[in-house]
């Protein structure tokens, strides 16, 4: 039997740690976080997409811890604001904002559109240390609610509308979410080939 391979989610966020950890559950794979490791350095996420910064992140950490890292950057398109928050996602309410806070800022620039239409997309790269990477992604087309509602996830999911469960992301079980979610998808689809990309993991990493 082969030893699991080391993976580093390239977050600090234990929520998303969390749902990954159980999405790749029976999987030869020992999942880590940042938090596992001493201070390594900050890396500015200011791609102009969400595949570029999906790919710095995991291969700045990769090259960095000497590991494969995964990493995904995922974000808010709302129709009614051109686009926005979009790559700006995380910081759109200010680099030290709550989840909460960035949710209120939203709704304010929500008020008195009536266009409520929005997705998340979400776009996740695998790379090793040597610089190559694998990419998967996905979208989940919803509506900004009028007010929040729920309190699981984490993010803008209290805003979030998904029509076809009729509640927010933050009203969902983890188990709802995971299969509507645009990360959700995306993780299907990486889970759906993972004995390939343990294989080319394997195959990748320095021996």
């Amino acid at each position: 039997m082969k030893k699991p391979i080391p993976l580093v989610i390239a977050t600090r966020n234990k929520g998303k740690t969390a749902e990954i950890r159980d999405l790749l559950k029976g999987f030869p794979v020992d999942i880590k976080d940042l938090d596992n490791f001493g201070p390594i350095p900050h890396l500015e996420e200011d791609g102009d997409s969400f595949d570029e910064n999906a790919y710095r992140k995991s291969s700045f950490t990769a090259r960095i811890l000497g590991l494969p890292a995964l990493a995904d950057d995922s974000g808010l398109l709302v129709e009614a604001l051109d686009g926005a928050p979009g790559v700006h996602s995380a910081r759109y309410a200010g680099q030290r904002a709550t989840d909460e806070q960035r949710c209120i800022k939203l709704l304010q620039e929500m008020e008195g559109k009536f266009n409520r239409r929005a997705a998340f997309e979400c776009v996740i790269s695998i790379a090793v240390p040597a610089g190559p990477a694998l990419t998967y992604e996905a979208r989940c087309e919803g509506l900004i609610a009028e007010q929040p509602a729920g309190s699981n996830g984490f993010g803008y999911d209290p805003i979030f509308f998904y029509p076809p469960y009729k509640k927010t992301f933050a009203e969902m079980t983890r188990k709802e979410k995971s299969l509507a979610s645009h990360r959700g998808k995306a993780f299907a689809e990486l889970k759906n080939e993972f004995d390939k990309v343990v294989i080319w993991i394997r195959q990748n990493l320095p021996v």
